[in-house]
């Protein structure tokens, strides 16, 4: 999925939710925040680099983020909308060394649905929220013998998943303390077989995902 296609989805979420919106009187609520993501990627095929050293997994570097989301109340305890995340990384491999390769961002782009608990006028509000939409991985420039090389982005379906607490300061402005958890499809490797007695055998595939675990900070405003 493109980036363009995620923020159409999510656009169209927002969209079938207006009415509900309407008729319930709902309110808007915009939060900031910036975190900590800790991730990982996956393992390839082992390749013997011109250092000495056998390489075979490649990995983002656990780094800062930032983003914010908007949320549209359509009861009194779900909202629906759309969150953006970036994570400012750098792009590693790993085998029997580790390098950096360069500066690599990571953007994520999600339409979400968010469930709030207790009361609509309560101080703190424990919620969660799950979404689908689409991770952009940046494209990273590196020098390579004294050769300017360019390692192209890629975009790639994803989900997200997390949880927190929302603690409201005044009827309009509140504090934000939230995980979240971003399993991101990269690709399959061979798995072995699948037989079954009626369709056969077929080769399955072992799937490998690149993954960030956030936890982050920050404020919301309701309008």
């Amino acid at each position: 999925m493109s980036t363009r296609s995620a923020l159409i989805v999510a656009a169209l979420v927002a969209a079938a939710s207006a009415p509900t919106v309407a008729q319930s009187g709902g309110h808007v609520e915009v939060t900031g925040f910036g975190g900590w993501v800790f991730s990982d990627g996956v393992e390839g095929n082992s390749i013997v680099a011109g250092d000495g050293n056998i390489y075979d997994r490649i990995d983002p570097k656990d780094s800062g983020s930032y983003g914010f989301s908007v949320g549209v109340m359509t009861t009194d305890h779900v909202a629906v909308g759309f969150m953006y995340v970036n994570q400012l990384s750098e792009l590693l491999v790993s085998g029997t060394n580790e390098r950096t390769i360069g500066d690599m961002s990571i953007k994520n782009y999600h339409g979400y649905v968010e469930y709030k608990f207790g009361a609509p006028d309560a101080v703190a509000r424990p919620f969660i929220f799950g979404g689908f939409g689409a991770t952009n991985y940046a494209s990273v420039d590196v020098t390579v013998a004294g050769v300017n090389r360019s390692i192209g982005g890629e975009t790639q379906f994803s989900s997200t998943w997390g949880g927190g607490v929302k603690a409201y300061f005044s009827p309009r402005v509140g504090g934000l303390a939230q995980f979240r958890f971003t399993p991101t499809y990269i690709k399959s490797d061979p798995g072995g077989w699948w037989c079954d007695p009626y369709w056969g055998c077929y080769a399955v595939g072992d799937p490998q995902y690149s993954n960030q675990v956030e936890f982050s900070g920050g404020i919301t405003l309701r309008f």
